[in-house]
C-alpha cells in the first residue's frame, strides 16, 4: 500500500520503499546506532545490513495515511539502550514527518544485538 498526500495540484503518492531508505539512513546518522540488522527467520542469525540493503532491517506499514515503521537494529556497545532508542525515534519521527507531509503514528525498535565499535 503505498502513502498518498493532497495537495492543490493534485495527488502524491509515496512507495513504502522510499519511506524506509530515507527513515534508515536518518537511523544510522543516530548516536549508538552501529547500522540495520537483518534478521534470518529459518536459523534465528543477525547479521549487520549494509548501506545497500539497509531496507531490510526496516518495515513500513501505511493505515489511512499514518505511518508505522519497524526497525531491527544493531547498538554500539558500552551506551545506554534507552537513551539510543528515544534519540531514535525523535530523529525519525520529525524527520520522516517533514519528508512525506504524513503522520507517523507508531515506531517500534528492536534491538537485535551489540557490537563493540573499533
Amino acid at each position: 500500500m503505498k502513502g498518498c498526500v493532497s495537495t492543490d495540484l493534485g495527488i502524491i503518492t509515496i512507495d513504502p520503499e522510499v519511506i524506509a531508505k530515507y527513515a534508515g539512513t536518518v537511523a544510522v546518522e543516530c548516536f549508538g546506532i552501529v547500522g540495520m540488522a537483518g534478521v534470518n527467520m529459518k536459523d534465528g542469525l543477525v547479521r549487520l545490513l549494509k548501506m545497500e540493503s539497509i531496507t531490510r532491517g526496516i518495515s513500513v506499514s501505511l493505515n489511512h495515511n499514518k505511518l508505522t515503521l519497524d526497525f531491527h537494529v544493531i547498538v554500539a556497545y558500552g551506551v545506554s539502550i534507552i537513551a539510543v532508542t528515544d534519540n531514535l525515534i525523535s530523529n525519525v519521527k520529525y524527520k520522516v514527518e517533514e519528508f512525506t507531509g504524513m503522520k507517523v503514528d507508531k515506531i517500534n525498535i528492536f534491538v537485535e544485538g551489540v557490537r563493540v565499535i573499533d
